[in-house]
């Protein structure tokens, strides 16, 4: 039964969302207990793969017995085990936080929710596919339900979709060139063969030109500066039940096919085209922190900020992966897992601040204050674990990166794990201080909302705090599983 855990993944909220139109149609009342159940199923999942992966290793399945090259095949390791349980479990919580009201009244219960499952199931393919083209057709797919998602809203939501629409296309299209140029140098498109094929072509133009394709069109859905404009406005105009899940999931498993290619297929240390990677990848990841930072300083409007201080973080994991040791690549996953659940708060505290509050930019915070106290506990442990304070698991997970940067001596990522700290303490400095020192609301008696908000709220301050209580054992996972990718 183990070995059948990821295509289980994959299936149940798969099945989920094609049974969800036809049971949907006839009893609406369904709709969501079946999606939370779908979702929470498969977290349960994860949790138990999670488990098998640590006591057994990877797992290798074959699709209908064909072992690759000739057939498909999912690589289940420990990175793809904990992605898939920080997928499953943030989807869960801005489920919660969703509800059923605002969804339902409107009549668009049925597509949203099957989206929302179609999302989760494509994620979990792009994080277990371990060849180049099916990579790109779950890309696809989450983008596809992300530019539905975005453009449910309408009105400005729509000009924002289509927006997305247009690069997210454009990130497929140069992808899809590079997978074309490894496949006419190689003849394969398998990640494990194409390594076995490649250290005698890395200086090919084919092969050169074929991974500057694929990095640019991840790059895109990663949304790493300067291919990032189509995320700002996407999340700000986004429903709010839907900003947390895209924020917390979609530019993170982008990531996490890039570095599968960079570790399965090109190795650590290998040039290619006498270009060292990992050294281009970690400067990169330099700038877009301190990037990602600097912009979301200047913004007004609450999501703005949160999307741009999202980008950065983004930066961030890349500069630690791209690291060259073991302690920079766990510590760039751990905070990988931390991000998910730091953006899905920050999005659900923005989307209930606007949703019940009115409150969309940094002068109508101060409405909030006496009428919702208890968000305010909230909103301190999310910023807590973004600025990277213990005892939250942000802590940990910059501590790691920055101790792999002196392992590699690489005093300029450093540098920048420090400054993008002082950032994002300054940009949460201003939003307490409109909280705190604006002019009350007239409205002093705390508005009645949802048990579901509160719920998720505190289920994700809970996970941001228990990751940095159990961050040993969670490093020492991730350590393992960067030894086994040759660090």
């Amino acid at each position: 039964m183990s070995a059948h855990l990821p295509i289980l993944l994959f299936l149940v909220p798969f099945v989920g969302a094609v049974s969800l139109p036809m049971l949907g149609a006839r009893y609406p009342r369904v709709c969501r207990p079946l999606v939370l159940g779908a979702v929470s199923l498969t977290t349960l999942v994860a949790l138990v793969n999670v488990v098998t992966v640590l006591r057994s290793g990877p797992v290798s399945y074959a699709f209908g017995g064909w072992f690759a090259p000739l057939g498909i095949e999912w690589l289940d390791d420990g990175l793809a085990a904990v992605v898939i349980l920080a997928v499953g479990g943030v989807t869960w919580i801005s489920l919660v936080f969703g509800g059923s009201g605002p969804v339902e009244a409107r009549g668009r219960a049925i597509p949203y929710y099957t989206l929302i499952l179609l999302l989760l199931s494509a994620q979990t393919g792009i994080v277990f596919a371990a060849d180049l083209f099916n990579v790109f057709v779950f890309l696809e797919v989450t983008a596809l339900t992300g530019y539905a998602l975005v453009g449910a809203a309408g009105g400005r939501a729509l000009v924002s979709a289509f927006r997305y629409l247009l690069l997210g296309s454009f990130g497929a299209t140069v992808y899809l060139f590079g997978v074309s140029y490894l496949y006419a140098a190689t003849g394969t498109l398998n990640m494990a063969d194409l390594a076995e094929r490649l250290p005698d072509l890395m200086t090919s133009t084919a092969v050169v030109s074929g991974f500057i394709f694929v990095f640019l069109g991840l790059a895109v859905k990663m949304a790493l500066f300067p291919l990032h404009g189509w995320l700002p406005d996407a999340y700000a105009h986004a429903p709010e039940a839907v900003s947390p899940i895209l924020a917390s999931t979609v530019t993170k498993v982008a990531l996490v096919a890039w570095v599968r290619i960079l570790y399965l297929v090109v190795g650590p240390g290998v040039e290619v085209g006498h270009v060292p990677v990992f050294f281009l990848l970690d400067e990169l990841g330099v700038a877009v922190t301190i990037i990602g930072g600097t912009l979301a300083l200047q913004q007004t409007e609450l999501k703005r900020i949160f999307a741009y201080g999202g980008i950065s973080h983004i930066g961030l994991i890349l500069l630690g992966v791209s690291l060259g040791n073991a302690t920079g690549f766990a510590g760039g996953f751990f905070y990988l897992v931390n991000d998910a659940v730091m953006q899905a708060a920050l999005f659900i505290f923005a989307g209930a601040a606007v949703r019940y509050y009115g409150a969309r930019n940094l002068q109508e915070l101060s409405a909030i204050r006496e009428r919702a106290p208890w968000m305010t506990a909230g909103l301190v442990v999310a910023a807590i674990s973004m600025v990277g304070l213990p005892p939250t698991g942000g802590f940990f997970g910059k501590w790691n990166i920055i101790l792999g940067a002196l392992q590699a001596e690489n005093y300029l990522a450093v540098f920048a794990v420090v400054v993008s700290t002082l950032l994002t303490l300054t940009y949460f400095v201003k939003i307490f201080a409109s909280w705190f020192d604006g002019p009350s609301s007239s409205g002093d008696v705390a508005l009645e909302v949802p048990f579901s908000l509160k719920l998720s709220i505190a289920t994700a301050s809970a996970a941001m705090i228990g990751l940095g209580i159990w961050s040993d054992p969670i490093m020492s996972f991730l350590l393992e599983t960067a030894l086994r990718k040759g660090l």
